[in-house]
């Protein structure tokens, strides 16, 4: 037998095997940021990471918003979830939390205090949980505002409106002059649960759904201020104030924006991240375009003043599941790193830091209206259980096409919260 071969074939096989040893280690990454702004400052970041720890390399899976909450909830359910991944905190994440899932920052923020004091306290408030933090605060500060074509407004010579009157006489003229008054994506359920969201505040203020989902005593689902925000609800579906078609657009697809866009529709109610979106799409649009705050309800007990919303929509949280918890905690550091806060803030997006510079007017605006809030009230889809918040959508949806009831909508929710909410 020849020993010129086997001697080749061990060098090999030693050599693969030191390559194989130093090569970097893979941190998996998920996030949602599938926008051009968003993607690249996220890029850059975990660039910025490999450069600094070059044994180790990051794996990243952007995912469009409403596929990655199942993507992530058949990787929890398998176990087999990324290493990092995005969250909204509340409901959603306490369930994972509950699971043994998260792993509990607090020890690494214990030794990295002046990070966490870069934040403002309430951005950990939907990412704690029995005293512990299962997140770091990303993505933005937003709240959920009615976004309108200024130059549709001065046409027909319109204002935004600060009452329920107001905005169903605005309504009226829009229609009557071939104008859909609200842009809705609705096939997701979540981009309708704001009108109701702050229908309910507006009507009983917001103790209404903290004694409801605390299982306060008096605190109900079927609360008459969960009825009468349905009520409001389908009173403005039957004035025709939605564009044709809209429990069945995708918003994740830009289908809202484009009949504003087109001028096919004057209005739409959604998160401020959509001044990102729009931005990023339509540059020439955004100039036209501004906001304003949901109106009164006459003889509401809400503040005109409360907003619904998140200080610091999106979190960046570690799966159990991570080999590397250490590396990848110093991967988000860098992900909310000043670079990183400094690129969101020219995406126009509110990193929940203090004292964060901001030149443009809007963003001043959208801070200034979180800041003054007299309450945040957090999404029901996130701030729920994930069981009670599917109802929650489900039902709201159906209210939109009047398939079913304020009342019988209420008592759905509170037969479920019943029965889950201990």
């Amino acid at each position: 037998m020849n020993p010129a071969p086997l001697c080749s074939a061990a060098l090999a096989f030693g050599l693969a095997t030191a390559a194989l040893a130093q090569e970097p280690r893979v941190i998996t990454e998920w996030d949602i940021q599938t926008q051009p702004g968003g993607s690249k400052l996220i890029q850059e970041a975990q660039a910025r990471f490999e450069k600094a720890n070059p044994g180790f390399k990051v794996q990243r899976t952007q995912i469009p918003n409403d596929a990655y909450k199942t993507k992530l909830k058949i990787a929890m359910g398998a176990n087999e979830p990324p290493c990092v991944f995005t969250s909204w905190g509340g409901g959603v994440l306490r369930e994972y939390i509950k699971a043994g899932q998260v792993v509990d920052l607090g020890p690494y923020l214990a030794k990295d205090p002046a990070f966490r004091e870069r934040f403002l306290p309430s951005a950990f408030d939907a990412i704690t949980w029995q005293g512990k933090t299962y997140g770091l605060p990303g993505e933005n500060t937003t709240a959920a505002v009615i976004y309108y074509n200024t130059e549709i407004f001065a046409k027909f010579g319109l204002a935004p409106p600060k009452t329920w009157p107001e905005l169903m006489k605005l309504v009226e003229t829009l229609k009557a002059n071939d104008v859909a008054p609200f842009a809705l994506a609705n096939k997701a359920k979540w981009p309708g649960s704001m009108y109701y969201m702050y229908l309910v505040d507006r009507i009983g203020g917001p103790e209404v759904f903290r004694k409801a989902i605390a299982r306060a005593p008096g605190g109900s689902f079927a609360d008459p201020a969960f009825v009468e925000a349905g009520k409001y609800l389908q009173e403005l579906v039957r004035a025709g104030a939605f564009a044709q078609g809209f429990n069945g657009l995708d918003y994740d697809i830009g289908a809202a924006r484009r009949l504003l866009y087109s001028g096919k529709a004057a209005m739409e109610l959604m998160g401020t991240w959509e001044s990102s979106n729009i931005q990023n799409e339509n540059p020439e649009f955004a100039k036209k375009v501004d906001f304003f705050p949901f109106p009164g309800v006459p003889g509401g007990k809400g503040q005109a003043g409360n907003v619904v919303g998140s200080v610091g929509q999106n979190f960046y949280s570690i799966s159990t599941a991570c080999k590397t918890p250490e590396a990848a905690y110093q991967l988000i550091t860098t992900m909310l790193d000043e670079a990183s806060v400094k690129a969101r803030l020219a995406d126009k997006r509110l990193v929940p830091v203090k004292e964060l510079t901001i030149a443009d007017a809007p963003m001043q605006r959208v801070m200034q209206l979180v800041a003054d809030a007299p309450a945040v009230q957090l999404w029901y889809d996130q701030e729920l259980p994930p069981q009670l918040a599917e109802l929650h959508k489900d039902t709201v949806q159906a209210l939109f096409g009047l398939s079913i009831t304020p009342e019988e909508a209420a008592q759905k929710m509170q037969a479920l919260a019943a029965q889950i909410l201990k």
